[in-house]
């Protein structure tokens, strides 16, 4: 199945989706694939605020180049922070009586990250177009709702179901 599809899958039902990946094949290069993608998206995420804060700052601060430089570097130092997230959640599971596997910690997690792509999307659109308010907190509020539901059900099969 397509990568987009599965996206779109996830916010149906993100427990099957979960079992259907980690039923897949099991090599790093999938879950790293999935991390740059999300990384990459959420880069992209960011240019209408960076595009905003460029046009009010009006000639002041930094030129956008350069802010587009730094959030890319923001954004590329998450990298080891989201493998550390995923062995941390293992940890945390087995202590749990969880019976996954690192890697099967790995995946949810990417993939989750993947799959509130789009939501990232819309707030980056809200963040440049309307700004600060309660728009946008609410847009937030959504997209980290929807990362978290994402991650524990794939978390719940991968512990769960003893994917190893």
């Amino acid at each position: 199945m397509a990568v987009t599809d599965d996206i779109l899958a996830t916010y149906r039902g993100p427990g099957r989706v979960a079992r259907r990946l980690l039923a897949g094949e099991r090599h790093e290069a999938r879950a790293l694939a999935y991390l740059l993608a999300a990384l990459i998206v959420a880069y992209i995420a960011l240019w209408p605020a960076l595009s905003r804060e460029n046009v009010l700052a009006a000639g002041e601060g930094p030129p956008m180049t350069q802010r587009m430089v730094a959030a890319f570097l923001g954004v590329l130092a998450l990298l080891p922070v989201f493998y550390g997230i995923a062995a941390l959640s293992r940890i945390v599971a087995r202590a749990f009586g969880g019976r996954g596997s690192f890697f099967a910690a790995r995946i949810v997690l990417f993939w989750a990250f993947l799959a509130a792509t789009p939501m990232m999307l819309l707030r980056g659109l809200v963040a440049g177009l309307v700004g600060p308010g309660p728009g946008l907190v609410a847009v937030s509020i959504l997209a980290f709702a929807a990362f978290l539901w994402f991650w524990l059900a794939g978390l719940a099969v991968a512990e769960g179901e003893g994917a190893a």
